[in-house]
This record gives C-alpha cells, structure tokens and sequence, in this order.
C-alpha cells in the first residue's frame, strides 16, 4: 500500500505525521520516502544510516562548434526554449532542457551530443526501528525537483533497496513537498492513499481546497488530519463535511509537543498515546481506500 503525505502549503506537519505514522505500523515492512527533495528532513526524526547512494542525471546537449553550421534547426523542434541560436552561435541554457533529445535527432549536421547534467542525488539506508529510509537531494541550483523524485520511487522498487517490495505487507509512506506543483504531482502519481495535512487557519484552509481538487484530479482516495488544532471558526470542518472528505486524526496545537519536534524527536515518543492512535489511522486508512472513496 502506498500512502502519500501531502498538504497544500509548507509548515503544517507533514513530515511529523508521515514518520509518526511510518513508525506506528506494525508487522509490516516499512518504506518510508522523503520526496522532498529541496528540503528534506525527515531524516532528523527517524535518523536513518544512509549506505547506499546513487546519482540523478540528466542528458543534456552539447554542440560541436566544428560541425555546427548555426542552421537553428535544433532551436525550432525544442519546445522548452534550452537552445537558442544568435548569428552562427548555438547557446544552450541546461536548466531548461527537459532532456527529450530532439535537438540531437534532428540535428542535419549531427553536431551535437548529449552529457549527463547531475540533478541530484538518492541516498537510501535503514532506521534504528528497521524503517527502510529513501530521500532524494536536489542539486542546490537546480529549478526541477520532478526528475530527482520520478527516479526516487523507481529506485525504491528495486531489489536493491527492498527485495520484498511486491509483498502486499509493505507500506510505503511518502512524503511530499508542500503545495501543488509538478513535484507534487508527482509523489502523488501511483498513491494509494492521499493522507491530507492542514491547519484551522484562514491559509490552511485555502490551500487544503487546493490539493483536495489535485487529489480529486488524479482519483485518489484522502482523508484529513489537523494538525495544530485549536478553537477555530469551524470553516475547515464544515468545507470537509461539504466536500464529503473524512478527518480522521487531530493533533492538538500544545507547546510541548513543538518542542519536542524542534528537537528532532517523534510526536509518538513526546506522546506515547498516540502510536494507537496512528495504528487506528492507518486501520482507516485501509478501510477507506479499500472502499475506493474518491473525494
């Protein structure tokens, strides 16, 4: 089962309730992915030993200034405007190639190759608590997040990384970034399960109507969990009853537990009561996309 963690802005939780619910499952093996490969930190909370690391590359073009004759044909098949031609001269803007490689196919002077760009990097280990651990680094520079995480959930599948993958007890927990771009999108692609974290707040609610309608798009079951709980004017509840999308969990708005979580530590060690609570998420979770509830 593949359960995707996702929220509609930064800052409300994800990360907490994605490792807390990846270390409250039980008898089962556990893959826990850190898709956000701009900032990922999950890593802080279930400290995992990384032992295996693996590039991201892209093919990208590189021109033969000996064979290029500047007829520009290269700049009119690429719709992503990475090369452009001023004069004789071919100019190539990496950070805009989405690595087709219609440039060099149709390139009549055959002047131009392709080199593998180093997007980011994969880095996968195990946790103290036997949590097989993925996460993906984007290169610091780099504006695609989308490639580095695609080649992140393909190299979880692999004997490599867990043999028992195809096991129907593996639960594989991902954690996405924030928002609803394409690196969004693309956690979510192959979910099982959306599992939804807001917040009571005018900016949570609004982006909670945001990744409801992604989710809703891509026809993948959600529920809801608020994180940070508080008196509230009661609108996120009610757009929830509206929308027929189901909260099941609610994690209170407390100090201590803040700090706990500054500090690196899980909400179910700061909280032992809620690693049943978690294990009864999960149980709903089942049930829900068993039932194959579209919101």
């Amino acid at each position: 089962m593949r359960i995707a963690v996702a929220s509609g802005k930064g800052g409300t939780g994800k990360t907490t309730i994605a490792t807390s619910l990846a270390l409250a499952v039980e008898g089962r093996l556990v893959l826990f992915l850190d898709c956000d490969v701009e900032a990922p930190n999950a890593h802080l909370t279930l400290k995992p030993n990384f032992v295996l690391h693996q590039p991201v590359h892209r093919l990208v073009p590189r021109v033969d200034e000996v064979r290029c004759t500047g007829c520009g044909h290269c700049a009119e098949v690429c719709r992503y405007h990475a090369i452009a031609v001023i004069g004789s001269k071919v100019l190539v803007f990496p950070e805009l190639c989405h690595g087709c490689g219609s440039c060099v196919t149709n390139c009549p002077e055959a002047a131009l190759s392709e080199y593998g760009r180093l997007l980011g990097v994969l880095e996968a280990g195990s946790t103290p608590t036997g949590i097989t651990f993925i996460r993906g680094v984007l290169e610091i520079g780099e504006p695609s997040a989308t490639p580095v995480i695609r080649q992140l959930k393909k190299w979880a599948v692999t004997p490599e990384i867990c043999p028992q993958v195809s096991t129907s007890e593996t639960v594989e927990i991902r954690d996405a970034p924030p928002g609803t771009s394409c690196p969004v999108v693309e956690t979510l692609r192959g979910a099982d399960f959306a599992l939804l974290v807001s917040e009571p707040t005018p900016f949570g609610l609004h982006d909670l109507r945001l990744i409801v309608e992604l989710v809703r798009e891509m026809n993948i079951p959600a529920g809801v969990v608020v994180n940070r709980d508080m008196t509230s004017d009661g609108m996120l509840e009610r757009f929830c009853v509206d929308a027929e999308l189901p909260i099941l969990m609610r994690i209170p708005l407390e100090r201590d537990i803040g700090q706990a979580l500054a500090a690196g530590k899980p909400l179910i060690t700061v909280r032992p009561a809620y690693t049943a609570a978690f294990r009864d998420l999960f149980e709903r979770i089942q049930q829900l996309e068993s039932r194959s509830i579209v919101v």
